[in-house]
């Protein structure tokens, strides 16, 4: 087993571990019963969705300050990691909307602004797969990653700055009893290393990429002329 598969195996090994501590440890929920129990991995996605496109945004503004490839690989490897987790968010969320609110979906302003969100990102990816590799790409890529961004905080403050269904920041509010509090917080952690390490794998597989493409503009080598013959 190579460091890689070690990495992922660990990374599972650690949502395994929250997935035991959510069921078996955090107490049901008095009020909504069971389907609470998905708000462990539905915020968990969520906020590590939020550090995945916060590395987009991190290696756009590198890439335009210098183009460095490397910038370019850590957003294309974050935003594609954030679609998945967001996609998570949100599928996870219509599950518990649907015993809760009676409906699968609402255009509620929390939901609202997090398919937003995921329509922007995997805008981003279908440009970078659509256009020709280069650096023409990586720069439309770079403005796109980081405007995009703007909607994060949109998202994340959008419950305390209109009036929405769905429920607010109970965890700043302290509104979580010490257990579900502690398995939060253990699945956040082990959500967002399973997050980097999905990054660092898929930044491997787009450096692989990238050698096949011969995106990386080409080394010109100089050699020295062979001094013609003697007549």
């Amino acid at each position: 087993m190579n460091r890689a598969e070690r990495w992922a195996a660990a990374a599972v090994a650690l949502m395994l571990v929250a997935g035991a501590v959510i069921f078996l440890y955090a107490p049901t929920d008095a009020l909504q019963g069971p389907v609470q129990r998905i708000f462990y991995l539905h915020v968990s996605a969520a906020i590590a969705a939020y550090g995945c496109f916060a590395v987009v945004l991190l290696g756009g503004i590198v890439y335009l300050r210098n183009e460095s490839l490397v910038a370019d690989r850590c957003a294309r490897a974050g935003a594609l990691v954030g679609v998945v987790l967001t996609t998570v968010t949100l599928v996870m969320g219509m599950l518990w909307a649907k015993p809760i609110w009676g409906t699968f979906w609402t255009w509620d302003a929390r939901l609202t602004s997090t398919l937003v969100l995921w329509i922007i990102y995997a805008g981003y990816l279908l440009v970078r797969r659509l256009a020709e590799p280069g650096r023409q790409a990586a720069r439309i890529g770079a403005v796109v990653g980081i405007f995009g961004f703007v909607d994060v905080p949109v998202v994340h403050f959008s419950v305390t700055w209109w009036r929405t269904q769905h429920p607010g920041p109970i965890i700043v509010n302290d509104a979580l009893p010490a257990q579900m509090l502690a398995t939060f917080l253990l699945t956040v952690a082990c959500t967002l290393i399973l997050a980097a390490v999905m990054v660092w794998m898929r930044y491997r597989i787009e450096t692989l990429m990238d050698e096949k493409q011969h995106i990386a503009e080409p080394v010109k080598v100089v050699t020295a002329r062979e001094p013609e013959p003697v007549p």
